[in-house]
């Protein structure tokens, strides 16, 4: 007879919270709840995300802003941006340079060739690399401790590991994304802050910081 446990066993175990079955159905949940949201609702939303950045980080035109093209209905702050880099700002996207490796940031201003990568995501076909000073990350899910619920390849908890220094780490989400916790493991590195329409938190102590409307 074999010592392996029954199957309802171990269906039961691999979706436990924290499991990868688990991470998958809580990100398909909250992928989909955010592609049901309106066009003129994000809109309101995307306006006091940006003010929210600006208000709480008025050195965001120093340096490099590394952010993320907007994907299934994520935060678009290509508005934002193109204000910064009016003042001086540079600004740079993510590319995918192999499975399992960290990601590479290129410099990328409107008009720049692009390419497309990972999920038919655009990324610069050209462009200096740098280390951004700030980065600004979508979340498809995030919990009071501020961790991140990603799309599950590591991409960014791989980068921010093996960057020679630690940019500012900005996570950014809709409130409706916020979730008891994303059950962490031991890889994962917990946001610096978190924006959502609603404001600012410290991601790491969860304090909230701002409610500015």
């Amino acid at each position: 007879m074999s010592a392996q446990s029954p199957p309802e066993a171990q269906d039961g175990a691999a979706d436990e919270p924290g499991s990868p079955s688990w991470r998958k159905r809580e990100r398909t949940r909250l992928v989909a709840a955010r592609e049901a949201v309106q066009p003129g609702v994000l809109t309101v939303w995307r306006a006091a995300i940006d003010r929210h950045l600006l208000a709480a980080f008025s050195d965001l035109h120093e340096g490099i802003v590394g952010f993320c093209w907007p994907y299934r209905n994520e935060y678009d702050p290509r508005p934002l941006l193109a204000r910064l880099r009016a003042s001086g700002t540079n600004t740079a996207l993510p590319v995918v340079i192999g499975p399992r490796l960290p990601l590479e940031f290129r410099i990328w201003r409107p008009g720049d060739v692009l390419a497309r990568g990972v999920y038919d995501i655009p990324y610069p076909a050209y462009g200096a690399v740098r280390v951004p000073d700030t980065l600004l990350v979508p979340m498809n899910g995030f919990d009071e401790a501020g961790y991140r619920l990603g799309y599950g390849g590591g991409y960014f908890d791989r980068t921010l590991a093996a960057l020679p220094h630690r940019p500012r780490v900005i996570g950014i989400a809709y409130d409706m994304a916020i979730m008891p916790s994303i059950y962490p493991l031991a890889h994962d590195i917990p946001m610096d802050w978190i924006v959502t329409e609603s404001g600012v938190r410290e991601g790491r102590a969860a304090v909230y910081l701002r409610n500015s409307r």
